[in-house]
């Protein structure tokens, strides 16, 4: 799955709320927990980068980039808007 994908997945959940997913909690929360859940995460990785295998790595970015996306779609905030900051 590309970024994109995750954040046109992001959007589309905020959209439609799907019952029983915890990215609707979180969305139900809003920013305040969907950034927690973020700080969470770059936590994790940093932790993975320094003491786990890069397969965990790999796993706690993927879970990284899926909250950023989370938090754009809370925002509404494209990726174009994103991309012109890089």
């Amino acid at each position: 799955m590309t970024f994109e994908e995750i954040v046109s997945l992001s959007v589309q959940r905020k959209k439609e709320m799907p019952e029983g997913k915890g990215t609707t909690e979180l969305f139900k929360k809003g920013p305040h927990a969907i950034g927690k859940k973020l700080v969470e995460e770059a936590a994790e990785s940093w932790m993975a980068a320094r003491y786990e295998t890069k397969d965990d790595l790999a796993l706690e970015l993927s879970q990284v980039l899926y909250y950023v996306a989370v938090m754009m779609a809370e925002k509404e905030l494209s990726l174009e808007e994103v991309y012109k900051k890089l």
